[in-house]
């Protein structure tokens, strides 16, 4: 099974409220098996234009990052991100390198 991954990048305009939202969100991403690849560390930016903090989540599946995004613990922590935050975010199918899977 391939892996998915949500990759954002954001802006965060009130980092106290941005707080409450990465608290809130830990229940979602528990429930669906997240783990943090990158997560607003240093970064250069060498084509094109980011928003300053860069997010790499990997799931245990495309569909478990699907479902992470839509459910209900989610939703509730994106309502906390939305008024402090702006962000481009994307969910990606992970490459399977495994022989006869391409």
């Amino acid at each position: 099974m391939t892996k998915g991954y949500w990759i954002g990048h954001v802006t965060v305009d009130d980092a106290a409220a941005y707080e409450e939202y990465r608290r809130a969100n830990t229940v979602a991403f528990a429930r669906y098996g997240a783990r943090f690849l990158v997560r607003g560390a240093a970064q250069e930016v060498v084509e094109g234009s980011l928003r300053p903090r860069a997010v790499v989540i990997e799931f245990p599946s495309l569909q478990a990052a699907r479902d992470c995004y839509r459910s209900p613990e989610y939703q509730a922590a994106l309502a906390l991100r939305l008024p402090c935050s702006t962000a481009d975010i994307a969910i990606v199918e992970g490459w399977d390198d495994t022989p006869g899977m391409d």
